[in-house]
């Protein structure tokens, strides 16, 4: 009876996991994973789950709707989501260094003695001779309790926590990356198609100048020189806008790459929505530099690492020092003679490390050194974070620039071709300045649609320097 209760009570601390029908109490009893988001495409910061919106497959998708597949679907983010689950696991371990350990070591055996001998040996199912078999059942239940190490896990406890703080950042700043990158092939796959139209529209402008010079050269008005330039003009414009299809049929399977998907999947993407760029100037780029090194999330990862770094150093340090443990042991002796016996035994145990072979001494140093990488890198990335915004400052301004300047030569373009045009087939101009106004012209429309999606663009590099990329970044319709 006494054995069947001793195996009862340890089994209680047998660890279950969510497969043995318990809840999460058991699977998680630290709570760990509350410390991480809920799905690889949330921040842990964030209130919305993206990955649980169930979305109509039948409309367009918006970029709302291509950003949270972006989210939830790349690779990227399920890395970085694993990655912080990982570590939130080694905060429940780091933790469990403050409960006690229990554990059950049972031996069962089968002996007999030799007769006329005080031999004894041990055997299982054997018989001979006038010897009589003993059977043991010796179960024993040991506890140990860690009172006290001098700090020790308390330093492996925090580094364990500051390192599940720079997971959760590192998977923000995956997200941010994923994001942006989402943005940008969603901007790219327009930006294509628009070129492909406007490609399409030169080469129906330089058919056009095509027929005029061959009505002026049959109607002996032009010589055959004419028709042969607006011939190779009409070839070129051509083969630029099978070039510029193709351009964008690559953007949609990038596009769909970026998304976790395959290349070749079919993807019905809604139209973006195209604001101009207005005349708000943005804040010194001083401060953008500052507000950006406090919320960029790799910077705040890279600061909780280098803490992190610190906290090891305190738990090798306390290497060097003894620890207090509560020890005890319970065992029972059953055997088939009636000479049942019990043991218990509790007491306090004190550890004191005098010598390790050096192996504590090199652990500090490494962990000393292994925290200067750290803040080197925390350094480092402080500058990249400035280069980062100063050069997404400088890009924004020179889009904005750009797309006033491209419209005004459009503009200016188009004058200059109708007026060549009419011109030629009035017999008052030549091949060349036609030719050469409708390439000028091709050029404007192609500049104005890279300004436009390259200001669009910039716009989220610069969220994205700032740490601040998120939906509300997203140009509304």
């Amino acid at each position: 009876m006494k054995v069947r209760v001793l195996l009862a009570s340890c089994l209680l601390s047998w660890p279950f996991t969510a497969s043995s029908g318990q809840d999460g109490m058991l699977d998680d009893p630290f709570s760990t994973t509350r410390q991480v988001s809920q799905s690889p495409g949330k921040s842990h910061l964030a209130l919305e789950d993206p990955c649980r919106l169930n979305k109509d497959t039948e409309h367009a998708w918006t970029m709302v709707d291509v950003i949270d597949q972006a989210l939830c679907s790349n690779p990227q983010t399920r890395q970085a989501w694993a990655n912080a689950r990982f570590q939130a696991g080694q905060v429940g371990i780091a933790k469990s260094a403050y409960l006690p350990t229990v554990t059950l070591n049972t031996s069962v055996s089968r002996s007999m003695n030799s007769a006329g001998s005080n031999l004894q040996v041990t055997s299982i199912g054997s018989t001979g001779g006038s010897s009589q078999p003993i059977n043991r059942f010796t179960p024993v239940v040991s506890l140990n309790y860690l009172l006290y190490n001098f700090g020790g896990r308390e330093a492996q406890l925090e580094s364990a926590q500051k390192t599940l703080e720079a997971s959760n950042w590192t998977h923000d700043a995956t997200l941010q990356t994923v994001m942006f990158a989402a943005i940008q092939a969603y901007y790219q796959v327009f930006a294509t198609q628009a070129a492909a139209e406007a490609a399409l529209v030169s080469e129906k402008a330089g058919n056009e100048a095509l027929n005029a010079a061959q009505k002026r050269y049959e109607v002996g008005a032009a010589a055959l020189a004419d028709a042969l330039q607006a011939k190779t003009a009409f070839a070129q414009a051509k083969l630029n806008r099978q070039k510029t299809e193709g351009d964008a049929r690559v953007a949609v399977g990038s596009l769909a790459n970026a998304l976790g998907l395959e290349a070749d999947y079919r993807l019905n993407i809604a139209a973006p929505f195209l604001p101009k760029p207005d005349a708000e100037q943005e804040t010194m780029v001083h401060g953008l530099i500052e507000e950006a090194k406090l919320m960029r999330p790799d910077l705040a990862a890279a600061e909780a690492t280098v803490k992190a770094a610190e906290a090891n150093v305190k738990a090798a340090e306390a290497g060097h020092l003894p620890s207090i443990s509560l020890i005890g042991n319970y065992g029972y002796n059953h055997t088939s003679l009636p000479s049942d016996t019990q043991s218990w035994t509790i007491g306090m145990q004190i550890s004191v490390p005098l010598f390790t072979g050096f192996n504590t001494t090199y652990q500090i140093r490494s962990a000393e050194e292994q925290l200067e990488v750290k803040r080197a890198n925390y350094d480092q990335l402080e500058q990249s974070v400035s280069l980062d915004v100063w050069r997404a400052y400088q890009l924004l301004n020179t889009a904005h620039e750009s797309f006033k300047s491209s419209e005004d030569l459009v503009a200016s373009a188009f004058q200059s071709e109708r007026v060549a045009m009419g011109r030629y087939k009035a017999g008052a101009g030549n091949i060349i300045d036609l030719l050469n106004a409708q390439s000028s012209h091709a050029n404007a429309r192609l500049q104005l649609i890279q300004a436009q999606y390259t200001w669009l663009t910039q716009k989220a590099q610069l969220a994205q320097a700032l740490g601040r990329l998120d939906f509300s970044s997203i140009p509304a319709r």
